[in-house]
């Protein structure tokens, strides 16, 4: 089919609008996918930086619960009194005060030097447990004495008293109508640690 250029000319128009169009149209598409595939990798960068936020609050939540364990503990180091130095002068003020409530008629004690237990990590410094061997004799009317001396002792605070061994003999005396003659004798073994806080005195 032929057309004369009066025809040719009328359709020039429409031919170039629907050019334009096309290219309008290919240009949305093009468009239309460069916005898609920035928004896809909006979408998964959001999505690792949410991933990332989760494992950081969680590690914050668990180094929270880990701080709120280790406050408890150090308080109730601290309510019993052993975070420090070792506290020799109350210990022989604890154990004069015992034997003189108990009316205890025989009663010597020596501490050894102080020994390193065990050292713990902590932050900003470890923390040191050390313990002094005490070895206590007492004389004793009955057993329960002896139990009722521990026991005072371990509510007098200042350390934390750990009995490794304790031994009870007879002494052989008999009992007078005069004097109140002890009837046993004991030797104790008792570890008295402390725990120190390298940190702490920085």
């Amino acid at each position: 089919m032929n057309l004369t250029a009066e025809e040719l000319k009328k359709l020039a128009a429409p031919l170039l609008v629907a050019v334009a169009l096309l290219a309008a149209g290919a240009a949305l598409i093009w468009s239309t996918g460069q916005s898609l595939a920035g928004s896809k990798r909006q979408l998964a960068a959001a999505e690792t930086e949410r991933k990332r936020n989760t494992e950081r609050l969680a590690r914050i939540a668990e180094e929270q619960r880990e701080v709120s364990e280790k406050l408890d503990i150090y308080k109730q180091l601290r309510q019993a009194n052993i975070l420090g130095e070792e506290r020799r002068l109350e210990w022989a003020d604890a154990i004069t005060r015992i034997r003189t409530q108990r009316e205890l008629l025989d009663l010597s004690y020596r501490v050894d030097r102080q020994r390193m237990l065990k050292s713990v990590p902590g932050k900003p410094d470890n923390i040191d447990f050390l313990a002094s061997k005490m070895n206590v004799q007492l004389a004793l009317l009955h057993e329960e004495d002896l139990l009722r001396f521990l026991a005072d002792l371990r509510g007098s605070g200042n350390a934390y008293y750990v009995v490794k061994s304790c031994s009870l003999a007879r002494t052989g005396q008999a009992a007078t109508g005069t004097t109140i003659t002890p009837r046993l004798r004991a030797n104790c073994e008792i570890d008295l640690i402390t725990a120190l806080d390298r940190g702490a005195k920085k």
